[in-house]
């Protein structure tokens, strides 16, 4: 219980959140994860600019979003142990004025080498923010209005991603870089502020308990190891390159070695005990594999529009931006349907209408227009909130309420490492698979000489004519590849809804006050 018990009477700023005050408190901690996650992604297209500016090459520049990803996949399954021993409370909102701050020192920075390093606390600062808004919009909402926090809160999740990439072209090509980082700083500032007099009544006692410096170190070691190995893979050409070789080994060992110490650790940095629960292990690799799934497209369609398609970031963003908008609409209806009905019949819905829309997307053109590739998307939206909210609502109904927060956190980081997972798989496939799909079509392309004979007519020059015939079998290269992938990316839902049926039936609802110690 909190300290404000002790006290003779309560007082009224020590009741529960009710009325307009609880759902001010909602709005702040669903922005809270908005700008965690649309950190993500928000700097991806500003890189070019930003490594002009700080005269930087593009490469170096990327460095600006590996920092990012590097420091939150740290901290997020730290979590748990931080909410413990501080108070979720107290982690939510230093977080907050952390994330702000930190946001401020990247947009002032006039190195790369500040940036990159401001970038890196600006992840430690945000990692937290996603579980324990999760967490805490579960404790302040009473039991009847539980399913419409996880909705919020999962809407939030869905949109960030797509919101990011056309929010950081519209600041970069209108205004200037600074602002992509600039525009986080008063809403982290103010969100703090608000969150500390709104949120404070719902602290809770602390656990003491001993710092584990080991598994910190070792936790550090695998997960920066792994995430710089994903992230480059590809410009390394992975294994061929010895610092490739020498990250996954890192990342292996440490990993094996965090698994050890974590599992006999009497004060585990990590709580992997919430993995007993078959309920909440089935969820979460749901989660993962899905999320894996829909990070590939994501990643995928935007890289063909712009690349092959002749879009800018903006029109892009537009493009994939429909799956957002047709989830969030239907977030609400789903959140209250997974408390009256078995969650997992609306998970494994969700999840194959994601793969069959993806299937659908495999039968793609050149010749496509813009609501050729939108509406499909917009038809997807329909299934992530099936998938999305029910799975969270049983994966944290699956634990113990006390493991609440190091779920939350374990479920964000998985989910969060799957996405870079994604990121590089499908980036390398799509090369790859266009370099062997251009190959094979230049022995078959234009084999009875129709088109150059109809080029060299029209007075092409040779060079010209073969210059015009490799663009074209480079396009179709492109189509051929995108088209491929999307099959897999289409199997791998089908895959993933499958999981859902290991979770047992669950048998309680998440209960307000959920993630407390």
């Amino acid at each position: 219980m909190s300290d404000t018990l002790a006290l003779p009477a309560p007082r009224d700023t020590d009741a529960p959140l009710t009325g307009g005050m609880l759902w001010v408190a909602a709005i702040i901690l669903a922005a809270a994860n908005f700008i965690a996650v649309l950190n993500m992604t928000i700097a991806n297209v500003s890189v070019p600019n930003i490594a002009g500016s700080l005269g930087a090459t593009t490469s170096q520049g990327t460095w600006v979003i590996t920092a990012y990803a590097v420091g939150e996949a740290i901290t997020v399954p730290l979590t748990g142990w931080l909410a413990a021993r501080f108070g979720s409370v107290r982690v939510f909102v230093g977080s907050m004025a952390l994330f702000g701050t930190f946001s401020a020192i990247c947009g002032l920075s006039n190195s790369l080498g500040l940036l990159v390093v401001a970038r890196i606390f600006q992840g430690f600062s945000g990692g937290p923010l996603m579980p324990l808004s999760q967490t805490l919009l579960m404790r302040i909402f009473p039991k009847e209005k539980a399913a419409a926090a996880i909705g919020l809160w999962s809407m939030t999740t869905l949109i960030a991603p797509v919101v990011g990439p056309i929010l950081g072209g519209h600041l970069c090509d209108d205004y200037s870089w600074p602002w992509v980082f600039y525009l986080n700083a008063p809403i982290g500032m103010v969100c703090a502020l608000f969150a500390w007099n709104l949120l404070k009544r719902y602290t809770e006692p602390l656990a003491k308990n001993p710092i584990d410096a080991i598994g910190i170190a070792l936790l550090v070691v695998w997960v920066a190891a792994l995430q710089l190995m994903l992230d480059e893979g590809k410009d390394l050409d992975w294994f061929a390159s010895n610092k490739i070789i020498a990250l996954a080994v890192i990342a292996a060992t440490g990993f094996a070695a965090f698994l050890i110490w974590e599992s006999y650790e009497t004060h585990p940095i990590v709580d992997l005990k919430v993995f007993r629960h078959r309920g909440f292990t089935a969820s979460v690799l749901t989660i993962t594999l899905a999320f894996a799934a829909f990070f590939g497209v994501n990643v995928l369609t935007p890289l063909w529009l712009q690349s092959f398609m002749g879009y800018t970031a903006t029109i892009a963003g537009l493009a994939t931006a429909w799956s957002g908008v047709t989830a969030v609409f239907l977030a609400p209806i789903v959140a209250q349907a997974a408390h009256r009905s078995d969650p997992r019949r609306l998970v494994f819905v969700g999840v194959v209408l994601m793969g069959l829309v993806t299937l659908w997307r495999s039968v793609a053109t050149t010749d496509m227009s813009f609501w050729d590739v939108s509406i499909p998307l917009m038809v997807m939206g329909l299934g992530l909130p099936l998938f999305f909210v029910p799975t969270t609502g049983l994966a944290l109904a699956s634990v113990d309420e006390h493991e609440m927060d190091s779920a939350a956190g374990l479920m964000n980081f998985l989910r969060t490492l799957s996405g870079a997972a994604a990121t590089s798989v499908v980036t390398t496939l799509w090369s790859n698979r266009i370099i062997t799909n251009h190959a094979e079509l230049v022995g078959l392309a234009d084999a009875d000489q129709s088109v150059r004979t109809l080029l060299d007519s029209a007075g092409s020059t040779p060079e010209a004519t073969l210059s015009v015939v490799d663009t074209m079998i480079t396009q179709q290269s492109v189509m051929l590849a995108t088209n491929q992938l999307m099959i897999g990316i289409g199997l791998a839902f089908i895959v993933a809804a499958s999981v859902i049926w290991l979770a047992p039936k669950p048998s309680r609802m998440v209960e307000p006050g959920a993630g407390g110690h």
